[in-house]
């Protein structure tokens, strides 16, 4: 039975701008749902249902083989509009088959993990339920507007941890089939279970102070990297033989050319909306390599550099930045003592022999100028590093 996880991100926020492509602590909103989901073993096919071109094209430069983009129509995208009327939509624009388990996900919940998929759609179907929601405890003691508690007895009042708590929906995801969906045109339908996620988790961000709580759990409970992998900050280039192919080329009138490769200007742009810092170390100071740096929209350029390893470590200092958090990508001796420094050395396939023997160095296949520093960034950096 197929299992389609739905993402509602629309480009219309009015308390928060753009709220889903928003970086929090680093990353685009939607990134956390999308990357949880990807990790998921239940999952099969991940649907980002937006209006927004800005957001569709943040959520390709993810590169997660699961995801698809599914552009939903301008009378589904209102503030009005209800999740349930994409829902129905997309069911019927993509004829989903009405036995596939349908995971209606939300942007708004990060904190969401692959394991609680994974645990939800078992409990889901060895339930025998007909949906299932999210829930978080928490502990508060309610009241009505006459004065009448809620959920406890104010005469005998339990300690907290005695007190068992109420369940409250957090909206991180709920499950359901295309089937009952069509039928009852509601996320929710017949029998119901519900899986139990942390009391933080209750946090759904809607408001910028819901943001600013929502960073600080974030890395507390789910930003931490596993102690096995590394967590890449910023990426360092060298420009000539890197971003170029080495060769000096003069017009009749004696102007100096460079050829740079547009796909690695896609590279640096697909690090930044990650929220991964970028920068170039260069031994030449000359306005062409300024003015493409520019266009990069670089965190960091160092011109007429004649010693990298003496600015890598001011880098270092200045920024906080471990050398073990820094990737780097040169092709020649000058960059030698920098590629052996940082946590993450790659070369084009250009370099010196010297260079490329370098231990544990990413020896990549394409050369400088032909879309080596998007090779290093799709096949290394974005997939293995952050």
């Amino acid at each position: 039975m197929k299992k389609i996880a739905f993402i509602p991100v629309r480009g219309g926020s009015k308390s928060i701008p753009l709220k889903n492509i928003k970086l929090l602590n680093g990353k685009p909103l939607v990134y956390y749902i999308t990357a949880a989901l990807q990790e998921s073993d239940s999952i099969d096919e991940i649907i980002v249902a937006t209006d927004s071109t800005a957001i569709a094209n943040v959520v390709r430069g993810f590169h997660l083989s699961k995801v698809k983009i599914y552009h939903r129509k301008e009378e589904n995208a209102a503030d009005h509009s209800s999740t349930e009327s994409v829902i129905l939509e997309y069911i019927q624009e993509a004829n989903v088959s009405s036995d596939t388990i349908f995971i209606l996900a939300q942007a708004t919940s990060p904190f969401t993990k692959a394991v609680d998929f994974d645990q939800a759609l078992k409990l889901y179907q060895n339930g025998n339920y007909d949906s299932l929601l999210t829930c978080a405890r928490i502990k508060r003691f309610f009241w009505d507007r006459n004065g009448q508690p809620i959920n406890y007895d104010y005469k005998n009042r339990p300690r907290r941890q005695d007190f068992e708590g109420d369940l409250i929906e957090n909206g991180a995801f709920y499950i359901n089939t295309v089937a009952n969906i069509i039928k009852d045109k509601n996320r929710l339908s017949g029998k119901i279970g519900i899986y139990e996620m942390p009391e933080y988790t209750q946090l759904e961000i809607d408001e910028p102070w819901d943001w600013q709580l929502a960073e600080q759990l974030i890395l507390k409970y789910n930003n931490l990297p596993s102690e096995d992998k590394k967590l890449i900050k910023l990426v360092l280039s060298d420009v000539d033989g890197v971003l170029t192919d080495a060769g000096m080329y003069y017009s009749e009138n004696g102007d100096e050319l460079k050829k740079f490769s547009t796909y690695d200007g896609k590279g640096f742009e697909l690090l930044r909306v990650r929220g991964i810092k970028t920068g170039i170390i260069t031994a030449e100071d000359v306005a062409l390599n300024r003015k493409r740096a520019k266009k990069l929209q670089l965190d960091f350029e160092f011109h007429g550099i004649k010693d990298k390893a003496s600015q890598l470590k001011s880098i270092i200092k200045e920024t906080g930045i471990s050398a073990d958090e820094i990737a780097y990508i040169g092709d020649d001796l000058n960059d030698e003592e920098v590629l052996k420094t940082v946590g993450v050395a790659a070369c084009p396939a250009n370099s010196i022999s010297r260079i490329k023997e370098i231990p544990n160095i990413i020896k990549l296949q394409k050369s400088g100028g032909q879309g080596a520093f998007r090779e290093f960034v799709d096949e290394h950096i974005l997939k293995n590093f952050i």
